[in-house]
């Protein structure tokens, strides 16, 4: 019988398909008056889903079900989680790119404008919603902070569930409660950071993300998570659960041999 434990709930970090109903309340840190679920690409429930395991498990359920995905879609660098205490967090990306070493070309009334523009492209569409933030200085990456206190509330006010970002975020003691952040370093300064475009592909720790590409991520990193197959993931994050199982039980069991070891291995791979 498939183990109904979650995440930080139970030591397996997976819940088993038939134990995730199509409706329930979305969890709190998912709501927000600007989240649209209705015209979402993807059914509230199946998001919530995929909430329920932690990123290294549904790259293994991708590896399952999207076999030629083994080498992209996901971080490949390490990225600073302050919060590793949060839940996984999945929505569409919201992406942009940014500079910090050098002052934006932009005029005080053009970096205005430019700022609004970007604040709506965030706020607005299918939600829940991830921010995606390339960082474009080079060797002087994370030169400059964009996300700090006052962006992680106004983002969190947007609708954003958190941050994936190669540059480096500041002022965590006051970052906005429930607001996640995978970023590429901790650093004290803003210096000229600045937007220097938002809706394109960007590419992240070794991640590459489009406007809209539905994201998964939590204190090991992120994952892309294509529309097509998403549907397939929790059936076989619970599969890879299941498969895991007699292996977890006699690794951790007083009475542990190799030769149980053998057996529990065959008995893992004959579960379908």
């Amino acid at each position: 019988m498939s183990d109904p434990r979650v995440g930080s709930d139970g030591d397996l970090g997976y819940m088993a398909a038939d134990h995730w109903p199509e409706k329930r309340p979305l969890p709190e840190f998912w709501r927000n008056a600007l989240t649209d679920f209705e015209k979402a690409p993807l059914p509230a429930s199946l998001l919530e889903a995929l909430g329920r395991y932690d990123t290294p498990t549904i790259c293994n359920a991708l590896e399952i079900v999207a076999p030629h995905r083994r080498l992209i879609g996901f971080t490949t660098k390490p990225l600073v989680c302050p919060f590793p205490e949060l839940p996984p967090m999945v929505g569409y990306a919201r992406t942009a790119t940014i500079r910090a070493t050098a002052a934006s070309p932009l005029s005080s009334t053009e970096q205005q404008k430019q700022r609004i523009s970007y604040y709506e492209y965030v706020g607005t569409g299918p939600g829940p919603r991830i921010n995606v933030i390339q960082d474009l200085d080079g060797p002087e990456i994370g030169f400059g902070a964009f996300w700090g206190e006052v962006q992680s509330s106004v983002h969190k006010a947007l609708g954003s569930l958190g941050v994936v970002t190669d540059g480096s975020i500041r002022d965590t003691p006051q970052w906005a409660p429930g607001f996640q952040a995978l970023a590429g370093s901790v650093g004290p300064s803003h210096a000229f950071v600045h937007a220097d475009s938002f809706g394109g592909e960007v590419r992240v720790a070794g991640m590459l993300v489009r406007s809209g590409d539905l994201v998964h991520a939590d204190r090991h990193g992120a994952v892309v998570i294509p529309f097509d197959i998403a549907p397939k993931v929790p059936e076989a994050a619970e599969l890879c659960g299941r498969r895991e199982t007699p292996i977890l039980e006699i690794a951790r069991s007083p009475s542990f041999t190799l030769e149980k070891l053998k057996e529990a291995l065959a008995k893992s791979a004959e579960i379908h």
